[in-house]
């Protein structure tokens, strides 16, 4: 029985999936795969096999010496490429792609963030666009940190954020970098945000001399000052990037 090829569609679709999912739970008996394998008419093990596929060439993952499935290289590469070279046209893009297969626009999929939307013509495609890429954004982050912060653990998704280390407006080219963000509970990322706290390349945490000024508040040590040279968890893949970290110390971090 001939095989039926991969078009660049599926490609991409399996891709956002493989963004999205934790690497341990690429298995067939997912319901996320089991639901794009419904939607693509293909099996759930080849829906995970893509995944694998992509983890091969994840260099998070070759650092590591893990090793996925490299039978896909060829097909699947090129996939990848196009991710590092323009992040938001290819997560856009394959929003729209799966937004169709589910039959549905891609105002309708996301309607619940585009609701109060009051613009028209070119203004609403780009602000739709960078909504939806925000969510997906949000969406990659909380996933790779197990919905937990990486300091406090707190693992209630309305009390967390997807932190940007390079802030969104200052670096086009990585805003949607999963490596460009961090979870964070609503405070730390505000904290995080206004450069009250920093995070060193060796990835402990570093107060700032304007947070100090605080340490004799009652809330202090519950909140801060058990934090000094504290390392926060990392993810499973993307951890932050020390150029980012760099980035964020020198020009962001109160020092």
């Amino acid at each position: 029985m001939k095989r039926n090829l991969w078009s660049k569609d599926e490609l991409i679709l399996a891709f956002n999936l493989y963004l999205k999912l934790p690497f341990g739970k690429m298995h067939r008996s997912n319901s996320d795969i089991i639901k794009l394998a419904e939607l693509l008419g293909r099996t759930p093990s080849s829906i995970a096999m893509r995944l694998v596929n992509f983890a091969s060439i994840d260099p998070y993952h070759q650092e590591r010496g893990v090793s996925g499935l490299s039978g896909g290289l060829k097909q699947c590469q090129p996939i990848w490429d196009e991710f590092n070279n323009n992040r938001e046209e290819l997560i856009f893009e394959s929003e729209n792609i799966l937004a169709e297969y589910e039959n549905q626009s891609i105002e309708n999929k996301y309607s619940d963030i585009l609701k109060d939307m009051n613009l028209k013509g070119e203004e609403k495609v780009r602000e739709v666009k960078t909504r939806v890429n925000q969510s997906v954004f949000r969406q990659i982050i909380l996933n790779v940190y197990s919905t937990k912060c990486a300091i406090s653990r707190i693992d209630i998704p309305e009390l967390l954020n997807a932190s940007h280390i390079i802030p969104w407006s200052k670096n086009e080219k990585e805003r949607l970098n999963p490596s460009n963000g961090i979870c964070l509970s609503k405070l730390y990322d505000a904290a995080f945000d206004k450069g009250l706290i920093g995070i060193k390349t060796d990835f402990t945490i570093i107060l700032s001399p304007k947070l100090m000024n605080h340490k004799n508040a009652d809330y202090f040590e519950k909140h801060f000052g058990c934090l000094e040279s504290f390392k926060i968890k990392l993810p499973e893949r993307f951890p932050p990037k020390k150029e980012f970290l760099e980035y964020h110390l020198d020009t962001i971090f109160q020092s």
